[in-house]
């Protein structure tokens, strides 16, 4: 199984995993310090998807590792299908649209992983992964803080990284749903890392520069926020922190 990988496994077992998808209808710097950031895990979900509570269950299983930042961004495509995803964002949708240009994959589809968003887990196979899980990662110098009145995100000085995007995404740590209609009916989902909103602070280009967003902008059950520091046109993923709202205050990534 997929999760063997998650416990020391040297396979990464997508084929065992989950190799099933849907879709609706159809069943380095010149300067830049190179320390521990997490890497990041997407995963394109939806509750009206019935290949995609067995990769919610992985993703739950990555999001105990200190190394890895998973985030689980729910479609919206599946809700006329008998199931009204709560969780469903168009925001979610956007990105993933951007993944299939970016990437270069022939259609969207659920659960789909993308890893730092550089690579399609179906696409990238069973090396990929582990390889990047082993790998130094460089990391943009950012910082989040949060003052109880309103979150500050700092971007430091780096050179040789070019232009970026930064974006704040607050989520949810755990939901259960049960599920009456659609192809999961008279299921209980169990879902981790949801993302709730996906702000764009702006731009970073090398230069030092900082955000701040007042805490009461945070939807409901939020429990959690990351930055995400990454290549414009939405490519590689260079930068990450995360911070719990309940943790201490201020996360260096």
């Amino acid at each position: 199984m997929l999760e063997s990988m998650l416990v020391g496994s040297a396979v990464w077992c997508c084929a065992a995993g989950y190799t099933e998808s849907a879709t609706p209808g159809t069943g380095s710097s010149a300067s830049a310090p190179t320390v521990a950031r997490p890497l990041v895990i997407e995963l394109f979900t939806a509750q009206g998807c019935s290949s995609c509570p067995p990769a919610e269950a992985v993703l739950g299983t990555l999001a105990t590792r200190a190394d890895v930042l998973a985030l689980a961004f729910h479609v919206d495509y599946w809700d006329s299908i008998g199931w009204k995803d709560r969780f469903s964002l168009p925001t979610s949708v956007a990105r993933q649209n951007q993944y299939v240009r970016t990437l270069q994959l022939s259609s969207a589809y659920t659960p789909q992983f993308v890893i730092d968003g550089r690579e399609d887990l179906n696409k990238a196979g069973s090396g990929e992964i582990q390889r990047l899980l082993g790998a130094t990662r460089v990391s943009a110098p950012v910082t989040i803080k949060n003052s109880g009145q309103e979150i500050k995100v700092s971007m430091g000085a780096a050179t040789g990284l070019g232009e970026c995007d930064v974006d704040l995404i607050a989520y949810q740590s755990e939901a259960s749903t049960p599920v009456s209609r659609g192809e999961n009916a008279n299921r209980f989902l169990h879902e981790f890392n949801i993302v709730r909103s996906f702000r764009r602070l702006g731009d970073w280009r090398g230069t030092p520069v900082d955000w701040k967003v007042p805490v009461d902008d945070l939807p409901a059950g939020t429990d959690h926020l990351a930055v995400l520091v990454q290549r414009r046109g939405q490519s590689d993923i260079i930068g990450a922190v995360a911070l719990g709202l309940n943790a201490p205050k201020t996360k260096i990534g």
